[in-house]
């Protein structure tokens, strides 16, 4: 697998990845569609966004039906006398706060989550949750972040929110032994996965932001070291920075070699013994490799098209390329952060086409042009797409269902295979 990476970091060098920034008009979802995985994730926190209707249709839309428990977000509406001035935003926010806690005693972390509405009538959050926590600590904790569409795009919620939480960490104390931070959401059953393997590896004190529970909120300070799992994450890397911890550089955990590469760049941080490593992950990369070959007939010089939209298309394309032969026509994303993806674009094969930023039409008239087999793209792109003929993935998948690390490998592949299967099935 190394041999591979080196020979791949050899070509992009010769040939890397050509980049072009583009600026114009966005299809994207707003940051508070992170809270749908958020929420799920960290189990007694409360997600309060302080929007309008619209804002509470699209959670709920984007959530689906919650049948079997109460979800653990709401919406405090911005009425039109809000945003004419003649109702104390501030006493309405604390009335509805009140009784929300009152309602849900279970709840120790309450976010403030802010939206267009509220940053339009320059309501300030961030005071509010400075109030709001002197008032209910120790009980509870508030914070604040923004999920504005105006200034946040549809997974920077995560690194908006996870950046606030950072700041609420306790501090590691500086006689204690080095500690690995895994930072990211991840489905519980992978971040179980990950821990039994980094403990065959030797490296017991392992946590994940955002831990289970708000109670557990891992310390951090200059013994850190962190691994990040998802590539949009910028903020909270640069809040960890702040506080002492050191990233390990690696590609992100999606499929069998970024999966295995991850791994490695811990261990030999830890300065483990690559016999080692290897034997500890060897059964379940052939494991997920044998199951990644079920897929390979379908997506096997299938052509895939990358709309910019969540931030997770350049570790996408490397796995669709390298371990299932797909060609990556365009690999559009939001926001290309050199740094933190250094090691995936050296994986990509060389001379890829890299789209960072979006000018719809012209993004769209490149996708005409090239009629790829598969197009990954936001909600508002898929219909208008398919009626034309162009078989579509809806990115947000990607982000709601488990991906990471060996077991999910088949899985990431057969989110790409679907669409693919059934156009099979319906053509005539």
């Amino acid at each position: 697998m190394n041999a591979c990476a080196d020979e791949a970091a050899v070509a992009a060098r010769t040939s890397p990845p050509r980049i072009v920034t583009e600026r114009g008009q966005r299809e994207v979802f707003c940051g508070l569609t992170g809270i749908i995985w958020l929420h799920r994730k960290l189990q007694d926190a409360f997600f309060l966004v302080v929007g309008s209707r619209t804002c509470a249709h699209l959670i709920q839309s984007a959530a689906g039906v919650m049948i079997f428990a109460e979800p653990r977000f709401a919406t405090a509406i911005i009425g039109e006398r809000d945003l004419a001035g003649l109702a104390d935003a501030n006493a309405e926010l604390d009335r509805v706060v009140s009784e929300l806690l009152a309602r849900r005693p279970d709840t120790r972390l309450l976010f403030l989550v802010g939206s267009c509405p509220s940053e339009v009538i320059k309501l300030d959050l961030s005071r509010a949750a400075q109030r709001l926590s002197r008032q209910f600590m120790p009980r509870v904790r508030v914070l604040n972040y923004s999920g504005s569409g105006i200034e946040t795009t549809f997974t920077q919620g995560e690194d908006a929110c996870l950046a606030a939480l950072v700041n609420e960490l306790p501090e590691l104390a500086a006689a204690a032994p080095k500690s690995l931070l895994i930072v990211g959401t991840l489905a519980d059953v992978i971040e179980d996965q990950f821990r039994r393997l980094f403990a065959a590896l030797g490296i017991e004190r392992v946590d994940f932001l955002p831990p289970r529970r708000a109670t557990e909120l891992p310390a951090v300070g200059a013994n850190t070291r962190f691994l990040l799992a998802q590539p949009f994450l910028a903020d909270t890397a640069r809040a960890l920075e702040a506080r002492g911890a050191r990233r390990i550089a690696a590609p992100f955990p999606l499929g069998v070699e970024g999966t295995t590469l991850w791994f490695e760049a811990a261990a030999r941080e830890w300065q483990i013994d690559a016999a080692h490593a290897h034997s500890v992950t060897a059964a379940a990369s052939e494991r997920a490799a044998r199951a990644l070959e079920r897929h390979r007939p379908r997506l096997a010089g299938k052509s895939i098209f990358f709309f910019p939209d969540s931030q997770l298309e350049v570790p996408l394309a490397r796995f669709l390329a390298r371990e299932l032969s797909m060609r990556l026509i365009e690999v559009g994303t939001p926001y290309l952060h050199r740094e933190h993806l250094a090691e995936e674009l050296a994986l990509l094969p060389a001379a890829t086409q890299i789209t960072e930023g979006q000018h719809v039409d012209r993004q769209l008239d490149r996708c005409r042009a090239a009629q790829p087999d598969l197009a990954v793209c936001g909600l508002g792109l898929a219909n208008p797409l398919e009626a034309e003929g162009i078989v579509t993935k809806w990115s947000i998948e990607f982000v709601f269902t488990p991906i990471q690390g060996y077991e999910q490998a088949a899985d990431l592949a057969e989110l790409c295979a679907r669409p693919l299967i059934r156009q099979s099935l319906l053509a005539v």
